[in-house]
């Protein structure tokens, strides 16, 4: 047994590759085949807050919440052009002013909100009513309903991350409006957080909740915050990440929800961490703090509020160079790729 060698003439192929592409067909062994490592269209970037703030103000200026049903503005990767920041993963800046609602819905992707302006506003998910302050994050999970109101007398504005380019592409997706603007709200506020907000406590009285994503909706960033800095006065952290907390669903360990996975850190003063990547994306919220990461080779300068984006297998390293602590939120793609038995992770060399 060996290799076979056919010597053909250009012309035959050329015939043959144009009857293939008359019966849409490819011949696989021309090209688009399996490359060694990830590669990703998608490019390291920075959204500025000083860029995106006074965009989602003019928004609310020119377009209302009945013309909208989101007043969102979805952040895009210079080379997935009216895409998503990440190819799985969407981040957005939305935005609610005094008074408005963002009407009741429901839909097959997963969704958070991490609060970055306006302490008051709520949203209510399944009926229950989860408050919002600067840092805090709230989930909206997979069919679950919910809508948002801003009863404060200043805008209202968050970073939403959802897992909709991904269901898309797995051709899954499903959406419903409520049949009214917005839900009754029902058991007494934050019932979630009441229930299984206090880490391995849960109501004894009820059955644990059948679904697989976190039965917590809410996590406050004060509670976080004190979590990060127990940690960084007790432990040296990771050598990758600084002080690294996942927010976690709380009956199981894992991650918030199936398909994303949601993390909170702290860059103490001068710290400067490893380079390491993953099979996975990542966006990225500065909560607090200035400082930059190295992705890929290129510098991301980030300050207060800013969003930046890491493609996947790509290195990255954090610097916060400033003396005071940084605090990074950040969500990422990583339960989808374990579930398939293709995540995998690696330290740079040297």
């Amino acid at each position: 047994m060996k290799l076979s060698d056919i010597k053909s003439s250009e012309a035959e192929l050329q015939d043959y590759y144009a009857q293939l592409r008359s019966q849409h067909i490819t011949p696989a062994w021309i090209g688009g085949g399996i490359t060694r490592e990830p590669e990703s269209k998608a490019v390291p970037w920075v959204w500025h807050w000083r860029d995106l703030r006074p965009q989602a103000m003019r928004a609310a200026q020119l377009v209302g919440t009945e013309q909208a049903e989101r007043r969102v503005l979805r952040l895009t990767n210079p080379e997935l052009p009216g895409q998503s920041a990440s190819n799985t993963m969407v981040a957005n800046i939305q935005i609610v002013m005094p008074g408005e609602i963002a009407r009741a819905h429901r839909h097959s992707g997963s969704a958070l909100r991490l609060i970055i302006e306006g302490t008051g506003g709520y949203t209510v998910v399944n009926g229950a009513r989860l408050p919002m302050a600067p840092g805090d994050l709230v989930l909206t999970p997979n069919w679950t309903w919910h809508d948002h109101a801003n009863d404060t007398d200043g805008p209202v504005i968050w970073l939403d991350g959802l897992d909709t380019p991904l269901v898309r592409m797995l051709e899954a997706g499903f959406y419903e409006e409520y049949y009214k603007e917005t839900q009754t709200i029902g058991e007494g506020a934050n019932s979630s957080f009441a229930k299984y907000g206090d880490g391995g406590l849960r109501p004894a009285w009820e059955a644990a909740p059948a679904t697989r994503y976190s039965p917590l909706w809410h996590y406050p960033m004060s509670q976080a915050r004190a979590a990060l800095e127990r940690l960084a006065a007790e432990r040296s952290g990771s050598p990758f990440d600084g002080i690294i907390l996942e927010y976690t669903n709380p009956l199981t360990g894992g991650s918030a929800m199936p398909t994303i996975a949601c993390f909170v850190q702290m860059l103490r003063a001068g710290e400067r961490t490893q380079a390491h990547r993953g099979v996975c994306r990542t966006n990225y919220h500065v909560i607090e703090g200035r400082g930059y990461s190295i992705v890929g080779g290129t510098r991301l300068d980030w300050e207060d509020k800013d969003v930046f984006t890491v493609p996947t297998w790509t290195f990255r390293e954090h610097v916060n160079d400033s003396d005071r602590p940084a605090f990074l939120f950040s969500f990422t793609d990583a339960p989808v790729m374990k579930a398939l038995d293709l995540y995998r992770e690696e330290a740079k060399a040297g």
